[in-house]
């Protein structure tokens, strides 16, 4: 018997379930779920919540906002005069929160804005950290692209740390990741993928699981698969690699094409399936040389501590090495950071913040990490195009427009050697 797409506990060790409904307005995603919202935060587990009656009679409708991938079309059809390569952004634009200065710089940067395809993690759905905007779709109007969109979570509060307490309540309160595309995109569907924790479990309940983007795009050069994809933050290396591994399962039941993948894969080299967990591989880093981590295995996850997930990749014909800015970190952590230290301390005891500041003020108080990635099959770094490189003068506000730099690729549509 084919198990149902969506299970809250069972989500958390089945294997991914690819959907491939016909993609929907964005009118798809509208539910009723939030009349149950207070009553859904009273559990503390997903498995107490799926022996209850209330999950029998909300479960039909939470598998159908799951189970929808939204799809609109709003390019001109003066796609590029370019047809010798396709550029690439890969971006975790933080929720959406910061709007209008991410459309600025994917509209104006003079690199980004020339991005045949956008690979975006963490858009917001009508939640009101993000002034309750359809984020990939106005994002996408904006800037005459087709995109897909698919739902991950709906969140039964407005969100973590600071964003706990933000003005406002949430409409649709769903968050979710998105591909954009000047060119025309067909087969648009997503992947569901295990969580690496209890989505119910601690102060930002959640229903769902991670869902990667996918869709074939109709180049001039060719046609190829492009997928958009977010690891779980709150998982082991591991459960990281094994995403990996069905989201690479899953390509190699497709049309057989070129393959381009990107997104935040969170590489942090930590198993953060637990706090527990992760203070200890903190305890271990930190024993290892904070100076020898930060500088040779934050920017460099594939050496050691996500090993498997890489060599996975390798093993199936992707290549990444050439494709990203090597030793290029997109997360920065500041010991002086309330809003990430707020957001830890949702779930990191408040007695390790000496012990994780103590050891950052060893290398300046700060470091960074190497968390989002591009991978290919079938094709190669273009040739007349620029280098791969993390792009992280679009910061230039008081604030960060996101937690993350974006990446950029050229790519030609042809194997190297």
């Amino acid at each position: 018997m084919r198990q149902p797409a969506y299970s809250l506990a069972g989500m958390l060790n089945s294997k991914s379930m690819d959907k491939l409904s016909q993609p929907a307005p964005p009118s798809g995603l509208r539910h009723d779920l939030t009349r149950h919202f207070e009553s859904l935060s009273r559990f503390n587990s997903s498995r107490a919540l799926e022996r209850s009656s209330l999950w029998k009679e909300i479960e039909d409708e939470v598998r159908r906002v799951m189970d929808t991938v939204v799809q609109e079309d709003f390019s001109d059809g003066d796609a590029c005069e370019r047809t010798d390569r396709v550029r690439a952004t890969a971006w975790n634009i933080e929720r959406g929160n910061c709007f209008e200065g991410i459309l600025e710089v994917l509209s104006q940067h003079p690199q980004i804005s020339a991005s045949d395809l956008f690979f975006l993690t963490e858009l917001d759905h009508g939640m009101a950290r993000s002034e309750n905007r359809e984020v990939a779709g106005e994002l996408a109007r904006h800037l005459g692209l087709n995109y897909v969109f698919v739902p991950c979570y709906i969140s039964l509060v407005k969100g973590s740390g600071l964003e706990y307490h933000v003005e406002g309540e949430n409409t649709l309160s769903l968050h979710g990741n998105a591909l954009f595309s000047r060119y025309p995109i067909r087969n648009a569907h997503s992947i569901s993928l295990p969580n690496g924790k209890d989505k119910m479990r601690g102060k930002e309940k959640r229903l769902g699981y991670q869902q990667a983007a996918v869709a074939t795009v109709e180049h001039p050069q060719g046609d190829f698969h492009a997928v958009s994809l977010h690891l779980d933050a709150h998982s082991s290396q591991r459960h990281r690699h094994r995403q990996m591994k069905l989201v690479l399962d899953h390509l190699d039941r497709l049309e057989p094409l070129p393959v381009l993948i990107g997104g935040d894969w969170n590489t942090t080299t930590f198993n953060a399936a637990r706090a527990a967990y992760s203070i200890m591989g903190y305890a271990r880093r930190v024993l290892m040389g904070v100076r020898n981590v930060v500088e040779n295995h934050y920017p460099h996850p594939d050496r050691w501590f996500e090993r498997r997930l890489f060599g996975e990749l390798e093993e199936r014909g992707y290549r990444y090495k050439d494709l990203n800015e090597p030793g290029g970190c997109t997360l920065h952590y500041d010991i002086d950071d309330i809003a990430v230290n707020t957001n830890m301390a949702d779930w990191v005891p408040g007695w390790c913040f000496w012990f994780i500041e103590w050891a950052v003020q060893r290398v300046g108080g700060n470091c960074s990490l190497k968390l989002d990635w591009f991978a290919g099959r079938g094709l190669q770094p273009a040739n007349h195009g620029h280098r791969p490189r993390v792009v992280s003068e679009v910061h230039s506000r008081k604030e960060p427009l996101s937690d993350h730099d974006p990446i950029l690729v050229d790519v030609e549509l042809r194997s190297g050697p």
